[in-house]
């Protein structure tokens, strides 16, 4: 009696421990958007303290992420400006702030942009390429930001790396904007295309002057 007890308790014990098993692997299981921001150092993320960064030749911003503090810098001006308070000159300033971030830390958005919704991830031919890779589309509310309604076909490899989207303003069928994710460069933990060019071979977007200050 004794014996069939303890070997009870035992197969109980085996019991409860693969189930604890099984639930911190379904903790760890990430959704495809994380597996995309993890790829480029979305673990990094947390300890950044100021990311400074060029869009083309004549917007230079400095953000703060944790205080939402930014600067920009041109040729003609300096705006600083907190994002949790803004003035009309701080918004039209926003407005060119979301809109390169956007280009410079897609694959984070993925999983900062709650209010999206992320397509199942299906098998595609890159728009440039013509290469198979992966591809989710991403389509904003038609309320709320600066652009609602857009949608982001992204396409991505099997290590979870974008390599080229097509952006359709509006959700429209027909591709907006069609470019390549080029040129990717590690600061620190953290993977930034820096180099964006349209179908035709013609460069679109230089992304430059990338500095990083971790806490």
């Amino acid at each position: 009696m004794k014996k069939n007890i303890f070997i009870l308790c035992v197969i109980t014990l085996f019991a409860a421990c693969k189930q604890k098993e099984t639930k911190a692997t379904e903790v760890k299981k990430l959704s495809v958007a994380e597996k995309i921001a993890h790829a480029h150092g979305f673990e990094k993320w947390d300890a950044v303290k100021e990311i400074q960064f060029k869009f083309g030749k004549n917007r230079l911003w400095n953000w703060n992420p944790k205080t939402d503090d930014v600067k920009l810098t041109t040729d003609t001006d300096t705006i600083n400006y907190n994002r949790k308070s803004m003035d009309s000159i701080a918004k039209k300033a926003d407005r060119a702030f979301i809109n390169d971030k956007f280009w410079l830390l897609i694959p984070f958005q993925l999983v900062w942009d709650t209010s999206a919704t992320i397509s199942k991830p299906v098998e595609a031919t890159a728009p440039i390429s013509n290469i198979s890779m992966n591809k989710i589309t991403i389509t904003y509310s038609n309320e709320g930001g600066y652009t609602p309604g857009d949608a982001y076909d992204i396409f991505y490899d099997n290590n979870f790396i974008i390599k080229e989207w097509i952006f359709r303003k509006g959700n429209t069928p027909e591709p907006s904007l069609t470019n390549t994710f080029e040129n990717l460069q590690d600061f620190n933990g953290i993977k930034i295309a820096t180099d964006h060019t349209k179908n035709d071979g013609k460069p679109i977007v230089k992304l430059s002057e990338i500095n990083i200050t971790y806490n």
